[in-house]
């Protein structure tokens, strides 16, 4: 959930700053750039702080070692977040973001369906997680073709 908020919450803050007068925010695209960026940049550090032996215990265990894939894809995650802020990649790296959530799905149905657990709790069900993946991916896809 918190992803979702971090993406809500920057992308109303960017509006609000663009409303205030600095053009550069005006355009929602880019608002939506910079949203997915602090959303990105978040799920990232989970990938080497206290949250990252259950994300260890996500990925399934026919992909094998699961702390190389864990870091492997937080620091694409961080490539892709930095890529969404230039200008000259944002295509690029909305494309490859994209990818990766459709890469990392399968993860997320085996946390829901094997008991895995963020922060101690419960992860969502397969339902509700693949419809926030959607809509990950929708806001990715949307800043992929408005770049």
């Amino acid at each position: 959930m918190a992803p979702l908020i971090a993406l809500a919450s920057l992308f109303v803050a960017c509006m609000v700053v663009g409303q205030l007068g600095f053009s550069f925010f005006a355009d929602w695209t880019v608002c939506l750039r910079f949203a997915l960026a602090g959303m990105f940049l978040l799920t990232a550090s989970a990938h080497w702080g206290k949250r990252r032996a259950e994300l260890v215990r996500m990925v399934p265990p026919v992909l094998g070692n699961a702390g190389i894939w864990v870091t492997l894809t937080g620091m694409l995650e961080i490539v892709g977040a930095v890529g969404l802020l230039v200008p000259a990649t944002v295509h690029w790296a909305a494309i490859g973001l994209g990818l990766l959530l459709v890469a990392l799905f399968p993860a997320n149905v085996h946390a829901a369906r094997s008991g895995g657990t963020l922060d101690g709790k419960p992860v969502m069900g397969v339902l509700p997680r693949g419809l926030l993946q959607v809509l990950f991916l929708a806001c990715t896809m949307a800043v992929a073709v408005g770049a």
